[in-house]
């Protein structure tokens, strides 16, 4: 069977297609599809982004479609950036800016108080039936700077819980035994398996 991920973040794109473990599903891209676009992130919430972008791919390509939205949510700024973590340094911005703008915010707090997780939520919609969501949350805290090559967005600043290593020094396949995608996906994965 053949299922959309709805992403155009290639980064994303290659994660996903590693850790959602479907022997009988094969993965295409939504950039494969004319008129493809990614669907706007306005949402409150990240199950709510995921949704927009899983129902937008399933309605384009007449395909299931699975699409995540992640949160880092960081303690001492009140849980935030949450929904808005791929925008934190304004719309477009890069991986870069993003995490300068997060250090900046975090200045001067304790690296006892840079507590944070990420947050995951993997939606699965296929049609005539109700989505089906998976959720995986991974515990850590901010480093007052970038530290290790491997992975995106916030993973150089995002120390695991426990582990002394962001997951940007971790290898992929270390990242992807715990990451929060990891998690939400087989979340999502046991739950179709019900269907």
């Amino acid at each position: 069977m053949k299922i959309v991920l709805a992403t155009f973040n290639p980064d994303k794109l290659r994660e996903l297609r590693e850790v959602l473990d479907l022997e009988w599903a094969e993965f295409v891209s939504l950039r494969e599809f004319a008129g493809s676009s990614a669907a706007p992130e306005v949402g409150e919430t990240l199950e709510e982004n995921a949704l927009a972008k899983a129902r937008a791919a399933m309605k384009l390509s007449g395909l299931p479609a699975i699409a995540d939205d992640t949160g880092l949510e960081v303690d001492a700024l009140g849980g935030k950036p949450g929904a808005y973590t791929a925008r934190l340094a304004g719309p477009g911005a890069t991986y870069q800016a993003n995490v300068r703008r997060l250090l900046e915010l975090l200045q001067g707090v304790e690296p006892a108080r840079r507590t944070a997780r990420f947050h995951t939520v993997c939606v699965a919609c296929i049609p005539r039936q109700r989505p089906i969501v998976g959720e995986g949350v991974l515990e850590g805290r901010i480093t007052e700077r970038p530290r290790g090559e491997r992975g995106f967005g916030y993973d150089p600043v995002f120390e695991v819980e426990g582990s002394g290593r962001t997951l940007a020094e971790l290898s992929p396949a270390e990242k992807n035994a715990l990451s929060h995608r990891a998690r939400a996906a087989r979340d999502l994965v046991r739950k179709m398996a019900r269907i």
